[in-house]
């Protein structure tokens, strides 16, 4: 029988994410200056900046070149950006020699083609909700949230909450 995919969960040690796709629903809006803009979920960045204090490794590799999305990553805490990434499975390969860690220990979120190939190298790959039908059948994990809206909060939170490191500093009793 398949295991489920909450078992995978215990052993991430390292969260690597696009960024079009899954931070973002995937829109751009162009300015007439010809600035591209993005719009992302600020509850995934306070996941995000939550896996990093916690201790989790994160990386960002992206095909797009915007300089904002790396000064938004940044500021979260991010240390590991590769922007221009169009071949994805290059800069995660040298990420994780680098680093040494097991690709076995890493959850992946994508969300389109160029995706597939890191997707297939990681033990826990996942997608939003609206991932094309390829990346869903490689996914081990398919978040009911879409990209842009809360899908890699999704994904972190059930990694943290499995390792018991979820939200520890805050309880009800805080209120």
């Amino acid at each position: 029988m398949e295991k489920s995919y909450k078992e995978y969960l215990h052993n991430i040690t390292t969260f690597v994410f696009d960024v079009d796709g899954v931070f973002t629903d995937g829109s751009v809006l162009i300015t007439e200056n010809g600035e591209l803009l993005r719009k992302m979920n600020v509850k995934d960045g306070y996941a995000l900046k939550t896996a990093i204090q916690k201790g989790f490794n994160v990386c960002i590799i992206s095909g797009g070149t915007s300089e904002g999305v790396r000064t938004r990553f940044k500021g979260l805490g991010v240390k590991d950006i590769y922007l221009g990434a169009h071949l994805k499975i290059e800069p995660i390969k040298e990420y994780l020699s680098t680093n040494n860690i097991d690709p076995k220990n890493v959850l992946y979120m994508g969300d389109d083609m160029p995706d597939v190939p890191p997707m297939k190298l990681v033990g826990m790959p996942t997608c939003p909700q609206d991932a094309i039908p390829e990346i869903k059948a490689v996914s081990k994990y398919i978040s009911q949230k879409n990209g842009g809206n809360g899908c890699a909060r999704d994904v972190i939170e059930q990694v943290l909450k499995a390792q018991g490191k979820w939200n520890d500093n805050y309880s009800a009793k805080n209120d």
